[in-house]
């Protein structure tokens, strides 16, 4: 028997969180470092970033999960996560994604010792 289709997710991000919002005393509240201008411009180049393009949400959504890795953003990472499952990425999508980043992440391990080693003139391993 086939399961019931899943109802299309909204093509629009959720909205942000008003710059004026009351602290939640349980977690520290976010951008509180950041002048209520810039965060104004942030969320809108934000909610710019999610609106409906030649890309996909379902991907949008897996891009922001490699660089969430990437950028060790545990927030970001759990949130897009949630996100990709309601736009019906699969376990073995959000898995790829995160591989991707991983390769990139080791990629760039090598690029650094690769400056290093020619910055010294060291030849290793030719």
């Amino acid at each position: 028997m086939r399961a019931a289709a899943k109802k299309s997710p909204n093509p629009n991000p959720e909205p942000l969180p008003a710059s004026d919002e009351k602290p939640n005393k349980e977690k520290w509240p976010s951008y509180t470092m950041v002048e209520d201008r810039f965060r104004k411009v942030y969320f809108q180049f934000y909610r710019e970033t999610y609106r409906k393009t030649r890309i996909d949400r379902k991907t949008k959504e897996l891009i922001a999960i490699a660089a969430s890795v990437g950028f060790s953003c545990k927030g970001c990472l759990e949130g897009h996560i949630k996100k990709a499952l309601e736009y019906e990425a699969s376990k073995e999508e959000i898995s790829e994604a995160i591989a991707i980043a991983m390769g990139v992440a080791a990629a760039s391990v090598v690029d650094q010792t690769d400056i290093a080693a020619e910055s010294l003139q060291l030849l290793h391993f030719e």
